[in-house]
């Protein structure tokens, strides 16, 4: 889109929409048999579920979307950080990996702040249910706990554009507002309509607008505009527009096949055994309400009227003589076979949804080397998912997060280019892909132990134990620097001839063998930290408070 009008928006909109049709009948069917309150088709306040018999889908769904979020944003531990790049050498690295510490804990302790944790697992539940989801990041009023505010956007509220690499990185979003609601959001938006012709029907009309959000060499362009209505807007209006230097919509997906826009998720391949299992225990239902109160017949003989018969106990059904009365009808089938289909279908889905690996042990404390396995197949299982939410969730999540706390003038103007500053994640999932190398180092470790004589003079302890600190994510700030060391040891080293013959490498192996994480998420003393408190005094002058009694519009961009 070369440039942006209001009538090129709600044109670039509907051919969006139309091509997003395709999917919504899909979307309906995984959210009706296993999310039905997300469904947008349910009112708000009315029973959903109605179609539901089954509660195994709905179960492993949520036990996916715990499992995503412990282990890859855990609100309880710190899972982002920063760290020098590729192109940094040791001496400015040292210098350097304390500010980013600092900086990232910054970032880290506004998203704590937010109500970050609460929005993401309502995404994580739209991402395993139909395989994309969509997270908005708005900058906060000046004066709120965090700088950050975060909303699960409900996918049918969204389209996407993607780009010649299969980024989604246009988005637009339809939503209605009241006049109130949209003086709100956007204060410098001319007048929609008369009062008086606001109110049909004794309610208030809402107002639709499309807020549409697109890259160029520049950033991210954004307008709003607002759609004609009948009495209130005649032609489209532009309500607000300017630019981002990140966009504020984070738009991710599960799996993408080739040539689609939207993703696909786990229960999109596990739709045909929940419908299946939904079927079977509906039957077994009628089955056993069958079972309970009977099928009969009677002949009608003038004195048995079968319309004023209740089947309760203690009930005396009148007939006449020589008649015979009720007869129970035989049922023409058995539903024992039903357990058997039922518990291979329920098998299936938990095991397409990841519930029987991915969920809590019901066993006895497992060993180090049952822990070990585990965290291998879950990192194997969710690795192509977990590369595909750190490009499309974590890293544009993290940039936008920086350009709002650099625009507040909170931290430095650094930017993630992964030469001089680069993302250092810390969750979970990240720490148990790292295992890979400390088994290898184990195994190292023990071979060179066998050896025997001089072998172990090949090891260099004080470069082997900050290997391991960074393997392990502790912070650059518990550790002496390069200098230090020279500085501090070299009188010492200088008398011993055999510095490495000291270490315990059967103790080391030992200790390494047994840092395979758990499957809860851990939390180090250095993860633990308190975050820094929010100063506001920190803030730029160049930021300034709206005067009192003028709200502030909370998706404001840089104004181009």
């Amino acid at each position: 889109m070369t440039d942006l009008t209001p009538q090129s928006i709600i044109q670039s909109y509907q051919r969006a929409k139309d091509r997003r049709r395709t999917w919504e009948a899909h979307w309906n069917d995984c959210y009706d048999f296993t999310l039905p309150q997300r469904n947008p088709n349910t009112l708000a306040g009315r029973k959903a579920g109605d179609k539901l018999f089954d509660g195994t889908a709905p179960d492993a769904v949520d036990q996916l979307a715990a499992s995503l979020l412990s282990n890859l944003t855990p609100p309880w531990a710190r899972w982002v950080g920063l760290m020098p790049g590729t192109d940094v050498n040791d001496h400015d690295r040292e210098l350097l990996a304390p500010k980013l510490e600092k900086v990232a804990g910054i970032l880290q302790s506004h998203i704590d702040r937010s109500n970050f944790a609460i929005e993401i697992h309502q995404c994580f539940l739209d991402l395993v249910t139909v395989g994309t989801a969509c997270l908005m990041l708005e900058e906060s009023p000046l004066g709120e706990t965090s700088a950050f505010r975060f909303t699960a956007v409900p996918l049918f509220d969204v389209v996407f554009e993607n780009d010649a690499g299969g980024r989604l990185d246009g988005t637009m979003r339809r939503m209605e507002l009241t006049r109130r609601e949209l003086k709100q959001r956007y204060p410098d938006a001319p007048d929609m309509g008369e009062e008086q012709a606001a109110l049909i029907g004794g309610e208030e009309t809402r107002i639709p607008v499309i807020e549409a959000v697109f890259p160029d060499d520049k950033g991210y362009r954004y307008m709003a505009v607002a759609e004609p209505a009948p009495g209130l807007v005649s032609d489209a209006t532009v309500l607000s527009q300017g630019r981002f230097e990140k966009s504020p919509f984070i738009n991710f997906r599960w799996l993408k096949a080739p040539g689609e826009i939207y993703g696909r998720s786990p229960v999109m391949k596990a739709l045909p055994d929940i419908k299946t299992a939904n079927k079977v225990v509906e039957l077994v239902l009628k089955n056993a309400s069958i079972a309970v109160t009977g099928i009969w017949q009677a002949d009608d003989d003038g004195v048995l009227n079968p319309a004023n018969i209740k089947l309760v106990p203690g009930a005396i059904i009148p007939k006449a003589v020589g008649s015979s009365g009720l007869t129970p009808l035989a049922a023409p089938g058995r539903f024992d076979i039903s357990g058997l289909v039922l518990e291979s279908l329920r098998a299936s889905i938990r095991s397409a949804l990841l519930a029987d690996k991915l969920g809590q042990v019901a066993g006895p404390k497992m060993s180090a080397t049952e822990i070990l396995e585990r965290s291998t197949e879950m990192a194997r299982i969710l690795g192509a998912t977990y590369g595909r939410l750190q490009s499309e969730l974590l890293s544009p999540m993290i940039d936008r997060g920086l350009a709002i706390l650099r625009r507040r003038g909170e931290i430095p103007a650094i930017a993630i280019d992964g030469r001089t500053v680069d993302i250092d994640y810390k969750s979970p999932l990240a720490r148990r892909q790292a295992q890979e190398d400390i088994s290898g180092a184990v195994a190292w470790f023990q071979a060179v132990q066998q050896l025997g004589g001089g072998a172990v003079d090949i090891i260099n302890v004080p470069r082997t134990a900050r290997w391991l600190a960074k393997a392990f994510r502790v912070p650059e700030e518990l550790l002496h620097s390069e200098q230090d060391l020279a500085r501090n040891l070299a009188p010492e080293s200088a008398s011993k001839s055999r510095p490495a013959q000291g270490v315990d490498l059967g103790a080391l192996s030992k200790i390494l063998s047994g840092q395979s994480p758990s499957e809860q998420a851990a939390i180090t003393p250095a993860q633990a930290v308190t975050p820094p408190a929010f100063n506001r005094g920190t803030i730029t002058p160049s930021t300034t408070p709206p005067s009192p009694g003028a709200p502030l519009n909370p998706f404001k961009g840089i104004s181009s």
